[in-house]
């Protein structure tokens, strides 16, 4: 058995995986396959229709926002965001938390001013900024809540005077928010949600259309949201996957259940990270994230033979990013508290035979 603690693409279910993989033979019964058929049919409507009922059931969407799904990874909403809220000569307020986080701002930059109103860069972003300031007179403020490389998150939306975009591209899905809180949500569905090549945006209807800029249509949320997310050819099977992963969700019992299963999930492995003499974390315990576990070895030496017992139990994905080394454990809505302990017992057994 192969436990998948990779960053993404994200595992599904395997449920998902085996109803996906029956779509691209038959789908629905048309003798057709999902990869084939006409995205203007009733029964891809259908599709987009349940994908988008599910979000706003699952995360309570409010009636005044817009749920798309488009293309481009959350690297084109980096420049989406500004092309439709900033306005020209207009300034947005950035958190710098890491990578994505950066690249995010960065773009922002080419559109307008940028005001990086906090960032942990100074010890290798293992902490989550607090008590700063945000400016009243931004645009927005823009914050990534999930931190995929160094292992943090932010749990509670920090209270700013002005509308507030997030990225959620790692942790969407995995616990209960309040959508009203925010103003723009977005995420690579690649890791929660269902397969890359799919997008997740839920914006407020009232920020649409109000940067005054000139907006080429395919990069216009309001054109997406009167075309119901069909404005071009939509990602038919990464939309398709993600609606068979929505419904899974559901029948879980929602957001809720795999809220606390995440939470069981995280503590068990951070309990065994900081008993285990042979480990330890790099994040902030405050800050530390549910999705994205990263530590390293006491002794950098022996990295190289826990990956090697790590592989023999059949434990893939474990290598930390290049900028943090050691270890990332990726643990997303459907990897089961078995990898978990699957994990768990690989370090132990490694400790017993290093005292040994």
């Amino acid at each position: 058995m192969k436990h998948n603690f990779g960053a993404g693409p994200c595992i599904l279910p395997k449920e998902v995986f085996q109803e996906a993989s029956e779509a691209v033979i038959d789908f629905d019964n048309t003798g057709l396959s999902i990869l084939e058929i006409s995205h203007r049919s009733k029964e891809f409507e259908q599709v987009v229709l349940e994908a988008e009922a599910l979000v706003r059931e699952l995360m309570n969407v409010p009636t005044d926002y817009s749920v798309l799904f488009l293309q481009g990874g959350a690297s084109q909403q980096f420049a989406m965001v500004p092309m439709n809220i900033l306005p020209e000569g207009g300034k947005a307020a950035y958190l710098d938390t890491g990578v994505w986080a950066t690249k995010a701002a960065k773009e922002a930059s080419k559109l307008g001013n940028v005001e990086i109103v906090a960032s942990s860069a100074d010890k290798n972003y293992t902490y989550i900024p607090k008590n700063f300031a945000v400016p009243a007179d931004a645009a927005y403020f823009h914050y990534t809540s999930n931190n995929t490389i160094y292992g943090t998150e932010i749990f509670e939306k920090p209270i700013v005077p002005i509308p507030t975009v997030v990225d959620m591209s790692s942790d969407i899905l995995s616990r209960v928010i309040d959508v009203a809180d925010f103003d723009l949500i977005y995420a690579g569905a690649q890791k929660n949600m269902g397969p890359a090549g799919v997008t997740l945006v839920i914006v407020k209807n009232e920020l649409l259309g109000k940067s005054g800029r000139v907006i080429p249509s395919i990069f216009d949320y309001q054109q997406h949201a009167k075309a119901g997310s069909m404005y071009n050819t939509p990602p038919v099977y990464s939309i398709y996957v993600s609606m068979l992963n929505l419904r899974w969700l559901k029948a879980k019992g929602g957001v809720d259940v795999i809220e606390q299963e995440n939470l069981i999930k995280a503590r068990t492995l951070y309990d065994e990270i900081e008993r285990n003499p042979f480990f330890k974390g790099t994040a902030n315990e405050m800050d530390r994230s549910r999705m994205n576990v990263t530590f390293v070895m006491d002794n950098a030496e022996q990295e190289a033979a826990f990956l090697a017992l790590a592989k023999e139990r059949g434990l893939i994905g474990l290598k930390g990013h290049r900028s943090v080394g050691g270890f990332r454990a990726s643990i997303y809505n459907a990897l089961s508290i078995t990898s978990i302990n699957a994990l768990v017992d690989a370090m132990k057994e490694f400790e017993e035979k290093q005292s040994s």
